[in-house]
C-alpha cells in the first residue's frame, strides 16, 4: 500500500512539478562561460607626479593633539572625565 502511494505522489509531482534543468540532469548544456584574463599594466609610472610626503606623518602640534585625545579616552574608561573647559565658547565647569 505504501509503494502505491510513493508512486501516486511521484506521478503527481512529475506532472505539476517539472524537473528543473541541473548540473547531473541530461539535456543540453552550455558550453563553459571562459572569462579573458585582465589585461597587463604596460604603462610606467613617472615618481616625480607623485608627492613625497606621507600622509600618515603627524606634526609635533597634530601628534600633541592625538597623544591628549588618547589620554582622555583612558582616564574617561577608568570613569575620570577631563573633558574640553570650553564647549561652544561657553566655559564649562566641573562637574560636582
Amino acid at each position: 500500500m505504501l509503494d502505491l502511494i510513493v508512486r501516486a505522489l511521484a506521478w503527481v509531482l512529475n506532472t505539476f512539478l517539472p524537473t528543473p534543468p541541473g548540473r547531473h540532469r541530461a539535456g543540453n548544456t552550455p558550453p563553459p562561460h571562459i572569462v579573458p584574463p585582465p589585461p597587463r599594466f604596460t604603462e610606467r609610472l613617472d615618481g616625480a607626479a607623485s608627492a613625497l610626503v606621507r600622509p600618515y606623518v603627524l606634526t609635533p602640534h597634530e601628534r600633541r593633539h592625538q597623544r591628549a585625545r588618547r589620554r582622555a579616552l583612558c582616564l574617561a574608561a577608568l570613569g575620570t572625565d577631563t573633558g574640553p573647559s570650553h564647549i561652544h565658547g561657553v566655559r564649562v565647569g566641573a562637574a560636582r
